[in-house]
């Protein structure tokens, strides 16, 4: 039944493409259909398969042809049995430049959780994101304020990062300095993010929609000794004042430091503090500027866990951490020169610094947009600044099809999406692919700041299917146990821990103990291993392919059976007034029972009664009727981290409270 499954759905793909089977209804059906006839042996359904150009030209496909082999699974195989080797070529791929060579690529003689890679090595990455000819188009940058872009060059990308080198010299801001960017993603901020690397600074990277306090605190625990941030800026209609924001930080216990404020767009800067500085006068000359050079394991950037009580986690990004992100980006999401690459993002979460070396790294440009990523603005964009490779998060998918924003078979450009941030909805997601005609897969795409990228992904090699994982990442290996710390078989349920090493991954933490928070207490590997500790739950799938249920946190035991809140979620969104939910567990007063408390947002007006009754029915019929919802609460909006991560935690804090 799997070969006709797969040639009945190709055959309504080819139907489609010529016109046919407008209904997205009808898509999702004959998906649902087609899976219900497979085993779980036979994996998911393919519903985009690579073509001749993913087979001959893609940048994986070069690399198992170097190789000598002829199989992917056979390549990611060697990727980890052969290290070293596989780092050796990722970084000839990409022409990282060295002030002074390696002298071998990695030294395991201190141990796989704390090897040397690159021992020897001098460089400073920003050189090496500067290959791409001059009058190479670097960033493409729109806005809800029109439909005009603007296009900055290589050259003016590069001439602008030394102004702001040049500036940090004559300031007199000293070499390891940290330096805070505190905006949205925008030409200024990429410039001022590469400036103050090629300065031999570090960048403390701070969510513009964090509060004062929150800044506040980041600076504190990184020492950082200036800001850089946008004077005001408008988004989705509203008002956002970061200047104020900066000054109300600044004004605590934090050390003292000084602001370097961006005008908004057409207006002129408000009035500043005394030690204050406009970006105009601290922008110095376009001089070429000789990059400060330093060993790979030097820091170059601080971005923060998305933890929501106490302090968060300081992650350092060094040197080596932008290989791992420009690897993913070359042989995961096939980014090839002049491709143009987005993700709504900001620099306060990873995928904002990955976005710049993703793409400068492979010599493609970076699609900035400066407005809401869920506005028909946005879905404009897309199509006339012809981005082939679009990033995004779950819920922006959600909201685009829920306003249908995008028609079908419209996005010709991409080829390749990809997607992050939370676990995906499959029937959200084959409407996705169903917008680029299937002609792009949608490559999942699971990882983490302390891993500089991926550990789950995709690649063009294999056939992709909604929501679904085709691959440990190159160079990257992974462990999925039961709670007896046996691997898991096809169709089971368990914990994922990494094999280390790789490039990318985390060495110390700023704040915290970085052996305790990944090794202390980890079982040890099916042959023998060390493995680290990440904290997500996977289910193996038949033919070698995987679905992440979310963070082992956030799992729940309700009626003797433990399920995952992406499990519930993924039933209570389909109900037609729910746009929505977050599923937690919560244990009141002396009860050691998990009660299933349900948030919900409203896509229409419904009375609570009613909803609570039928999301019972639901569950019950769809899961199991031993999982019983205590109580459903409607609100406006779910809260998230930078991330878009909806913490489950918060909400669990406000039940209770």
């Amino acid at each position: 039944m799997h070969q006709a499954a797969q040639e009945r759905w190709q055959q309504f793909v080819a139907e489609f493409r010529d016109g046919e089977h407008q209904d997205y209804e009808e898509h999702w059906q004959l998906f649902q259909a087609l899976q219900d006839t497979l085993t779980p042996e036979d994996g998911p359904l393919a519903v985009w398969r690579p073509g001749e150009a993913e087979q001959s030209r893609s940048n994986v496909a070069v690399l198992l042809r170097d190789v000598g082999l002829e199989d992917y699974l056979e390549l990611h195989r060697w990727s980890v049995d052969n290290r070293a080797e596989f780092w050796r070529r990722v970084i000839a791929h990409l022409g990282i430049q060295f002030h002074r060579d390696p002298e071998q690529i990695l030294d395991l003689s201190p141990g796989v959780e704390d090897p040397v890679w690159l021992p020897g090595a001098e460089l400073n990455i920003v050189d090496s994101c500067f290959q791409a000819p001059a009058d190479a188009p670097a960033i493409i940058y729109g806005s809800e304020a029109g439909d005009e872009l603007t296009q900055v060059t290589y050259g003016d990308l590069e001439a602008a990062a030394n102004r702001v080198a040049n500036g940090l010299r004559e300031q007199s801001f000293g070499e390891d300095e940290a330096i805070v960017l505190y905006m949205p993603m925008t030409v200024e901020c990429v410039a001022a993010y590469l400036g103050i690397v090629r300065a031999g600074c570090h960048v403390v990277s701070v969510a513009d929609s964090f509060s004062a306090n929150e800044l506040r605190k980041r600076m504190e625990i990184t020492g950082a000794s200036a800001v850089v941030c946008l004077a005001a800026y408008d988004w989705a209609g509203k008002r956002i004042d970061l200047y104020s924001k900066v000054r109300q930080a600044l004004e605590g216990p934090a050390q003292p430091a000084r602001c370097i404020v961006i005008p908004a767009l057409d207006e002129a800067l408000p009035e500043l503090a005394a030690d204050d500085l406009s970006w105009d006068e601290f922008l110095s000359s376009e001089a070429a500027f000789q990059s400060n050079t330093g060993a790979p394991d030097r820091i170059t950037n601080v971005l923060f866990s998305s933890g929501t009580t106490g302090d968060p986690k300081a992650i350092p990004w060094t040197q080596l951490t932008p290989v791992k992100c420009a690897m993913d980006g070359h042989f995961h999401h096939d980014i090839h020169p002049g491709d143009v690459v987005a993700w709504p993002t900001n620099i306060g979460w990873m995928m904002g610094p990955w976005l710049i070396y993703a793409s400068l790294l492979n010599r493609g440009t970076m699609a900035l947009f400066g407005g809401a990523p869920h506005s028909a603005g946005f879905t404009s964009f897309v199509e006339t600044s012809g981005i082939t490779m679009l990033g995004l998060v779950p819920a922006l998918v959600r909201a685009w099809r829920s306003k249908e924003l995008v028609g079908p078979d419209e996005w010709r450009t991409i080829r390749t999406f990809s997607s992050t941030g939370e676990v995906s909805n499959p029937e959200d997601y084959l409407w996705l692919m169903s917008r680029a005609g299937y002609r792009a897969p949608v490559i999942e795409y699971l990882g983490g700041t302390e891993i500089g990228g991926g550990h789950a992904t995709g690649t063009v090699l294999r056939p992709a299917s909604p929501s679904t994982f085709s691959t440990p990442a190159l160079g990257v290996d992974f462990a999925i146990l039961d709670e007896e710390s046996r691997p898991v078989e096809v169709d089971g349920m368990g914990e994922l821990y990494l094999i280390p090493p790789s490039i990318g991954l985390s060495q110390t933490l700023l704040n915290t103990d970085h052996h305790r928070i990944y090794y202390e207490g980890c079982p040890v590997g099916p042959n023998g291993e060390v493995l680290r500790r990440h904290g997500d739950q996977f289910t193996r799938l038949g033919a070698e392919y995987f679905r992440a249920q979310g963070r082992v946190d956030d799992t729940m035991n309700l009626g003797g059976i433990k399920v995952s809140s992406i499990e519930l979620e993924e039933v209570l969104n389909e109900h037609p007034a729910v746009l929505e939910s977050a599923a937690i567990a919560v244990q009141l007063g002396d009860e050691r029972a998990d009660r299933l408390v349900v948030y919900a947002v409203l896509d229409q007006e419904i009375d609570t009664d009613r909803l609570t009754q039928e999301l019972r029915q639901r569950i019950a019929a769809h899961l199991s009727p031993l999982f019983k919802i205590h109580e459903v609460v409607v609100i406006d909006v779910l809260p998230r981290t930078a991330s878009n991560k909806v913490m489950r935690r918060e909400l669990r804090s406000r039940y209770l409270d």
